[in-house]
């Protein structure tokens, strides 16, 4: 990985990846580009991909400001004190729905993770945002389940879908068009 200070577009942090088969430009909520290219590929080209999309990356930029500008502010107090509330709930809970549906982790760990809100590792660790204290109770469990049911798929396959659908009693679309509602906040 390299940062470049590119003269009209920015911070751009630039990552060969393995896994990557073309070029794929990510414009993060603070304005600066994320390109990952192919292993063996060009980091030239890549930038130069990213400067023919130079419209595209403004109007989002834009957007996310627009959208960032009513984004709650939260201080480290605030921080501390959903940590405390995400270690009292999210393991006990993370293991009760895992029991109540016959699924099993690697392991749990609680992060402050700002562009997420969880993530399940290949070998079945899952890694849950402290900021899901903000959400209501029945987005929290479903955060926690979607992560469950990635440790039997490990994609978003219709497969996965089907069974995460099914666990919430077919409340899947309504539960991620309202969780599209919540943000996680700014940090002071």
């Amino acid at each position: 990985m390299s940062r470049i200070e590119h003269p009209e577009l920015g911070i751009i942090e630039c990552v060969r990846s393995v896994r990557a088969r073309s070029i794929r430009l990510v414009v993060r909520v603070d304005g600066s580009l994320r390109i990952t290219y192919p292993l063996f590929g060009n980091r030239r080209r890549a930038i130069d991909f990213a400067e023919s999309k130079r419209e595209w990356i403004e109007r989002t930029r834009q957007r996310l400001k627009e959208r960032t500008a009513n984004y709650p502010t939260i201080t480290p107090a605030d921080i501390e004190r959903l940590r405390r509330e995400a270690r009292a709930y999210i393991p006990a809970t993370l293991e009760r729905l895992a029991r109540k549906h016959g699924f099993n982790y690697s392991s749990l760990r609680i992060s402050s993770a700002h562009t997420r809100w969880g993530s399940c590792s290949g070998r079945n660790g899952i890694s849950i945002s402290l900021f899901v204290m903000l959400l209501p109770e029945h987005l929290r469990e479903f955060i926690l389940l979607h992560e469950l049911c990635h440790t039997r798929h490990h994609n978003h396959s219709a497969s996965f879908h089907t069974l995460l659908n099914r666990l919430v009693d077919g409340h899947e679309r309504d539960y991620n068009r309202e969780l599209k509602a919540y943000h996680i906040p700014r940090t002071k």
